[in-house]
């Protein structure tokens, strides 16, 4: 992974995007030698995005069934015949 100081990045932003964009690899950001932030391309946030919203509603659907909220499916069919006609 590419690391830039935030100095860096002041500097030659153009540059490091450009880089970005044709390597699809993050840039880790450093500030005072610390790490501060990750650039990434807007694909690939765009991606994690939608892999993480996917993995929030199994984890949701997970606690419900822990719970005991759940419905079979006769039952949910039952429930939702006037949207399904």
């Amino acid at each position: 992974m590419k690391v830039e100081l935030v100095t860096n990045l002041k500097r030659r932003a153009t540059r490091i995007i450009k880089e970005l964009n044709r390597d699809n690899e993050p840039v880790l950001i450093t500030q005072h030698g610390k790490p501060a932030a990750y650039l990434v391309d807007v694909e690939s946030f765009e991606n994690t995005m939608r892999r993480t919203q996917l993995l929030e509603g199994l984890a949701r659907g997970e606690a419900a069934i822990q719970a005991g909220r759940v419905v079979f499916h006769r039952e949910a069919e039952k429930r939702m015949s006037r949207w399904l006609k």
